[in-house]
This record gives structure tokens, sequence and C-alpha cells, in this order.
């Protein structure tokens, strides 16, 4: 993808060459018609989103929010560590940072900001099989079995799939 900047520099040069990306006429009522039409289909898949609604207090969604966050690059670091045959390593991330060892750690916040308590019951499963699930496989890395730790490895995304698909807090 293109960031803004080069994409401004890149339609200038070819605007100034009369080319579109694809090498013919740059034609400007082409290019609106074009960017029309995918709004046009894109609202509609915007409107239709059937995720039940979750309504958090701000501070809680500035925490689960972070969570997230967190977990997403925890889970980057895991699947790094079993790319360079650290399983062992993955393992030890996964139980520190996505397992039973990183439950409650809200706790200790003010009610407010904890997003747990306000979540829909079953959201709030999903989490906790999330954690689970790394535990699970943390324990498969600790033993220093490579194969069932791979086999593993696709529950720490499972349960944080089905939320996202579940759930929005927007």
């Amino acid at each position: 993808l293109l960031v803004l900047g080069q994409r401004s520099k890149l339609r200038a040069f070819l605007k100034s060459r009369k080319l579109n990306a694809f090498g013919g006429p740059l034609i400007e009522a082409h290019m609106k018609k074009l960017l029309l039409t995918a709004l046009f289909f894109a609202l509609p898949a915007a409107a239709d989103d059937t995720r039940q609604p979750v309504k958090l207090t701000p501070l809680a969604q500035d925490v689960l929010r972070q969570e997230m966050l967190d977990n997403l690059i925890a889970i980057n670091e895991v699947l790094a560590l079993v790319a360079a045959n650290k399983v062992k390593e993955a393992g030890e991330v996964a139980e520190a940072r996505l397992g039973r060892s990183a439950m409650g750690k809200n706790a200790r916040l003010p009610f407010e900001a904890r997003p747990g308590p306000q979540m829909p019951a079953a959201m709030h499963e999903l989490g906790r099989n999330g954690h689970l699930a790394a535990s699970e496989f943390a324990a498969a890395a600790a033993s220093g079995d490579r194969e069932r730790a791979l086999a593993l490895l696709p529950n720490l995304t499972g349960n944080c799939v089905a939320c996202h698909a579940s759930y929005r807090t927007r």
C-alpha cells in the first residue's frame, strides 16, 4: 500500500505525463466515477455490521483496546519465535503475556476501567478461553513437543477471531 505522500507523488507524476496507473490517458471523471462506485459498494457493508455492540465505559474501552494491542504484539512475538525454531521461548511469552498468568491483570483497576465485568458473559468467556488456549500452547511448547505446539498455535487466535467477529465496541 502506498502512504498518502507517495500516492500523491505518484498521482502528480502520472498526471504530468497524462497517464494513469495502467498507462492509459488520465481521465479525472473516470477516476471520480470509480471512487463513487467503490464507495457505493462499501457503504452497505459498513451499514450491515451485524456484530453485537458492547457498551463499555470510555475508560474500559481504552483499557480493552490497549490490551488487544498488547495481545497482538505478544502473538506476533510468539509467531516470530516459532518461526525461528525457538518454541520453548515462544511458550514462555505465550504464558506470561497471553495465558493464565495474564488473567486478572485489570482487577486492580477501578470498576469503570475494567472491561471484563462490563462485557456480555459470552464475550468474557471467549477472552477466558483465549487465555486457556495460550496456556495449553505454552505447556506443549515447554515440553519441547514442537509438533503439538504447532498444532495448537491456531488456537492462540481462534478465540480472538470469534470475539472480534461477534462483538464490537464502536
